[in-house]
């Protein structure tokens, strides 16, 4: 197989330090960009762009374990990537976090 078919391994990734954002924070690695966001029971992590018509997440509002695309509405639950509300009909993918010596980890 050649090395555009071969599949990376996940690893964990720092992103930043948990001190430094208090709701949510956009992070590009390796040319992917992700969401965090920051909830009373912990930290998450989605694919930052909608699912429906690519706007950044990290830009709309988080209300209720939910963030709202900026662009046209669609809500998606942080936890699990849910679609809530259309016009979106797809899953946003999430990734695990962790909190390690203050800082904000994802498995990519």
């Amino acid at each position: 197989m050649g090395l555009l078919g071969k599949k990376q391994a996940a690893q964990w990734v720092a992103t930043l330090a948990l001190n430094e954002f208090s709701h949510t924070h956009c992070f590009s690695h390796n040319k992917h960009e992700y969401a965090l966001y920051k909830l009373e029971d912990g930290v998450y992590c989605t694919d930052n762009s909608c699912s429906h018509e690519y706007s950044p997440l990290c830009e709309g509002m988080v209300m209720d374990g939910e963030v709202y695309c900026p662009k046209h509405g669609s809500r998606f639950d942080i936890r699990t990537g849910a679609v809530v509300n259309f016009p979106a009909t797809t899953d946003v993918k999430t990734y695990p976090t962790k909190i390690e010596d203050g800082m904000v980890w994802i498995l990519v």
